[in-house]
């Protein structure tokens, strides 16, 4: 049985006080952490100060990207040695945002994942298709291309740590949603995947994520597909009821 995974992603938004005051109000309502893994993803600046304020609790704190060199003359990047070294749990790698805006690619997608692993973090990998991609019936072509790029080299202790997020470009911050069974379809393709890179043993072990537009009045419906195991989530993460009811719902799952 796989432990669910509901992971908030802030993007650019809130400032340190309502990033702080968000985090008191839900961290004494978190589940506990052995039903369901509680994790927003704050912007760096706020990184240290969550993480301090989230110590006694079952919210867990991550970034949103890293570099993936270890240090270097690369003008505002931050390593995963840096994030390590102020206990930061997770970090998402290749969200769509970051691959489309900011040119990271499969490749460098997979140096992040080697060096999230190097310092004892856990990678959140995003996969996903476009619009155009989708209608072209090329889903499945291309989410297993990125994830047996982002996977490369990995151990299979370390593939079975990561955290895949299926999350298809057209649905993010769009309010359209894949269905929960096309969602499925597509997990489903990603777990087979990893079993033909690793073992079964090992696709059974990872956990998927979706992500595209996850409100409270879809959540129970995907997580009740069979190889969904969470979410990545982006506007409903943002205000404390929407996501404390997330996280409820993953707790139940």
């Amino acid at each position: 049985m796989r432990k669910p995974i509901i992971a908030g992603n802030w993007k650019m938004y809130k400032t340190l006080s309502e990033a702080k005051e968000f985090v008191e109000e839900v961290k004494g309502l978190v589940p506990d952490a052995d039903k369901v893994d509680s994790v927003i993803c704050a912007p760096a600046l706020y990184l240290q100060q969550l993480v301090a304020s989230t110590e006694s609790s079952s919210l867990q704190i991550g970034a949103q990207t890293m570099h993936e060199e270890k240090e270097g003359a690369f003008t505002g990047e931050i390593s995963a040695a840096q994030l390590a070294g102020i206990k930061v749990n997770y970090v998402i790698i290749g969200h769509s945002e970051r691959r489309q805006y900011f040119n990271e690619t499969d490749q460098s997608v997979n140096k992040k994942v080697h060096a999230a692993f190097e310092n004892g973090l856990t990678p959140i990998m995003c996969v996903g298709e476009t619009l155009e991609q989708r209608e072209n019936g090329e889903t499945g072509s291309v989410v297993e291309a990125q994830v047996e790029a982002g996977l490369a080299g990995l151990s299979e202790q370390q593939a079975g740590q990561l955290v895949i997020a299926y999350e298809p470009i057209w649905a993010i911050g769009t309010g359209k949603t894949a269905t929960a069974q096309d969602a499925n379809e597509v997990c489903g393709i990603i777990r087979n995947k990893v079993a033909s890179l690793f073992n079964d043993g090992i696709a059974q072990q990872v956990r998927i994520q979706y992500g595209g537009s996850v409100k409270p009045a879809n959540i129970e419906e995907l997580l009740g597909m069979e190889h969904i195991d969470g979410a990545l989530v982006g506007g409903a993460s943002l205000e404390t009821d929407s996501f404390v009811k997330l996280l409820e719902a993953g707790s139940h799952a």
